[in-house]
């Protein structure tokens, strides 16, 4: 165990643990919102996969000496299409489509790293080190999640219809490819910026846990969306904190407190509901 009090110094705090911060309460914002409509739309798995999708083309841009984020991102993005149309067609199913890419994916990044000896230079993509992050992928981080927001904010009204019932969205004229793209995309660019904060192995969890938390304290779509984000950037500064006392990795530290918030939730509703039906 670590003495915070010596830990946390105002040069470790600015240099270190500022930049940490902001970019773990963006990507923590952006993914609460889009793992709602995930959760909803039982997309859950896509981010787990886009995620390999993602430590693969890390692998290879890094093996390249391309700039990571930058090769990886369109990639990702182009995989979250690929995925959206053969989970459209009849002959290969989503999930099995998703099973398809990720694997593949991730294997193809393994062998490369280990060819190339870039087991050290990739680890932290495999299992999260925002405390590493460099100023140029904080900033990314910051620039991407506010057009992540902003554009999620626009669409507001079309992501609801689009989540709740694809058939009625259809029926009133919306076009239902475009903005299931346009979730795909906002997920793909999320996952991306998530895999520095959680590691490509937990990224989905921080998008999934968030959501299925406030799906068990708030019933409207916007209460969800509201405390999803609220108990996301919560989990996510307390997770920093227990890491930091604990001298453990960071994204294993916030899904364990997302855990124990969710068995809390989950244990309160259930002893509401014992308490209406006695009453």
């Amino acid at each position: 165990m670590n003495d915070l009090s010596a830990i946390l110094t105002p040069e470790y705090f600015s240099i270190i643990l500022l930049p940490a911060l902001i970019a773990g309460i963006a990507v923590s914002l952006c993914a609460s919102l889009l793992g709602v409509s995930l959760v909803l739309k039982r997309c859950s798995m896509i981010g787990d996969g886009l995620s390999h999708v993602g430590y693969g083309t890390l692998c290879i841009a890094i093996a390249m000496g391309w700039a990571p984020m930058q090769v990886t991102i369109p990639v990702v993005i182009l995989a979250a299409y690929i995925l959206l149309r053969l989970s459209e067609s009849d002959q290969v199913r989503g999930d099995t489509a998703i099973a398809l890419f990720s694997t593949s994916a991730m294997a193809l990044g393994i062998l490369v790293s280990s060819k190339a000896n870039l087991t050290t230079d990739v680890s932290h993509y495999m299992f999260g080190s925002i405390l590493t992050m460099s100023k140029s992928e904080v900033i990314l981080s910051v620039i991407l999640s506010i057009c992540v927001v902003l554009v999620y904010a626009l669409c507001y009204d079309k992501i609801f219809a689009v989540t709740f019932d694809e058939n009625f969205a259809r029926a009133t004229g919306l076009n239902v490819r475009f903005y299931n793209l346009l979730i795909a995309v906002l997920t793909a660019v999320t996952v991306v910026l998530g895999m520095m904060l959680m590691g490509a192995l937990l990224i989905s969890s921080l998008m999934i846990f968030p959501a299925v938390t406030a799906m068990r304290l708030c019933k409207s779509f916007r209460k969800v969306i509201l405390a999803a984000v609220l108990i996301s950037v919560s989990c996510f500064l307390l997770g920093l904190l227990l890491s930091l006392w604990m001298d453990a990795a960071v994204g294993a530290c916030v899904i364990i407190v997302n855990l124990t918030v969710f068995l809390l939730s989950s244990l309160l509703r259930m002893l509401l509901q014992k308490r209406h039906h006695t009453t």
